[in-house]
């Protein structure tokens, strides 16, 4: 995998296990027009996503697995990753994917979202990105933090 940016492998692995905004993901529709979406995630150097069966991006990943995807903070100092690779979809047996993303996220299933997307007439799938290439960048030493609100 190639690495650039000013972050080593520990670092990005170590931004992108504790992150907590969605990553976004970026693929080419069966119309060969780019598509983007916005999606929980975990890393153990693969991102890991869940989404319904049904979703549009099932559709267009079987068109085309090539993606691309950036994980970034909201706020100054602005630092992040962004990668390329290529996704794969499987059955998220049990929803077992689902359930780890909302108790990360959300710190359980017992809330609103959980019991919506939890139904058990809902198929889910899970969203494997392996990367190819990793870039990540950090403004921390040239832009001030967000002041507070």
């Amino acid at each position: 995998m190639k690495l650039t940016g000013p972050w080593n492998r520990e670092r990005i692995d170590e931004f992108l296990e504790s992150a907590r905004v969605p990553v976004r993901v970026g693929c080419r529709t069966p119309a060969d027009e780019p598509w983007i979406v916005s999606l929980w995630f975990a890393w153990d150097g693969a991102v890991h996503c869940a989404t319904g069966a049904d979703a549009d991006l099932v559709d267009f990943l079987a068109y085309d697995d090539r993606v691309s995807f950036e994980v970034s903070t909201n706020d100054p100092p602005y630092k992040g990753v962004r990668g390329r690779g290529q996704a794969t979809v499987s059955p998220d047996e049990g929803m077992e994917r689902l359930r780890s993303l909302l108790e990360r996220y959300l710190g359980g299933t017992d809330n609103e979202l959980g019991e919506r997307l939890l139904r058990p007439d809902r198929e889910e799938v899970h969203v494997r990105i392996d990367p190819d290439r990793l870039h990540s960048w950090d403004y921390t030493g040239r832009m001030p933090a967000s002041p507070e609100r």
